[in-house]
Formats: structure tokens, C-alpha cells, sequence
């Protein structure tokens, strides 16, 4: 059995970066197109911001009540921004450990909103699989394939490996021994 090489196992992490990417665009982009729909004082992140509040637990629900509602309108530009800014940075590879950082943070937040940090259910949930799928980006190098960090990266120097050459022995006795 022969093992994949790193080249393959990275082009396929930097698949999985960029689709994540994609998701996170997704997410984000109509946020922006459509922000009346989901801005204050109408938009959705005020029904959400209502649901967490009635859903969420202390401490969380502390920092919805005394942080996040006063300034609603600062962290609606910070979600929208923040899941545009993940699926940029991960789709083109460029600081893929602070795009999987954001891309776990959002939801992180998401499910202690929804008190879900606590419930298998909401670990399966679309939330749960984005943090999972933006975390792979934070702890491995996937921006190294097919990505812009490649041009960061430290060169490693490939070694040239010298093999001696294997000349078979002769025998000591016999006709091609050596005489003394």
C-alpha cells in the first residue's frame, strides 16, 4: 500500500478551504445586498437578538442584554462583515489561520445564542459543521496549496539524498581471491 503524497493531501484540504469559503460568502454577501432585511431596526439580527435573549443562558445572555443589544447595530456590521471576511480570506488562501479563527467564532456565538453549546443536536447543525469546517483551516496550513500564503511560506531546501554505490564482495578464497 502506498500512502498519498503531502501535494495530495494538501489539494484536497485546500478544496475543503475553499468550498468553506464559498459557504461563508454565501452566508455573507446577502447580508449586504439585501441589508434592510437583515440591519436594525427591522432586520433579522433583531429577532435573533430576541430569540438569544430568551433562549441563551448567564453568562452569554449577560453580554446579549448588556453588550451586543445597546449596540446591535455595530455587531450586525460585525457579523455580516466578519462572515464575508472569513469566506474571502479562506477562498483565496490568504490568511487562512485568521479566516478559520473568524469562521469559528461566528458560530461559536450562533450556538450560545441558541444555548446550543450544550446539545449534540446543535453540534450537527450547520453551525456546528462551519465551525468544524473553518477550524481545519485555523490548525493546518491549508492556504500552502492552491492559496496565496504559498508565497509566505518558508522554502524548504530539498536535500539531495547520496546513495553509495553497492558493489557486491568477492570472495576470499578461490579463483578471484587475491594472492598473497
Amino acid at each position: 500500500m502506498t500512502v498519498p503524497s503531502a501535494r495530495t493531501y494538501a489539494g484536497w484540504l485546500a478544496i475543503v478551504r475553499i468550498l468553506t469559503g464559498v459557504l461563508w460568502l454565501i452566508h455573507g454577501i446577502p447580508k449586504f445586498t439585501n441589508a434592510a432585511a437583515f440591519m436594525p431596526p427591522n432586520g433579522m439580527i433583531v429577532t435573533y437578538v430576541q430569540r438569544g435573549l430568551a433562549n441563551a443562558r448567564s453568562p452569554y445572555h449577560d453580554f446579549l442584554a448588556t453588550v451586543v443589544q445597546p449596540n446591535i447595530s455595530l455587531f450586525a456590521e460585525l457579523v455580516r462583515l466578519g462572515e464575508v471576511v472569513a469566506g474571502l480570506l479562506l477562498v483565496l488562501g490568504l490568511f487562512t489561520r485568521l479566516g478559520g479563527l473568524i469562521g469559528i467564532i461566528l458560530p461559536l456565538n450562533y450556538l450560545a445564542a441558541r444555548a446550543g453549546l450544550g446539545s449534540a443536536s446543535q453540534w450537527a447543525s450547520a453551525d456546528g459543521s462551519m465551525l468544524l469546517l473553518s477550524a481545519i483551516s485555523l490548525v493546518l496550513p491549508t492556504g500552502r496549496a492552491l492559496g496565496i500564503d504559498a508565497l509566505f511560506a518558508p522554502r524548504r531546501e530539498r536535500k539531495t539524498v547520496i546513495v553509495p554505490e553497492v558493489v557486491p564482495e568477492r570472495p576470499l578464497d578461490g579463483p578471484s581471491a587475491p594472492r598473497p
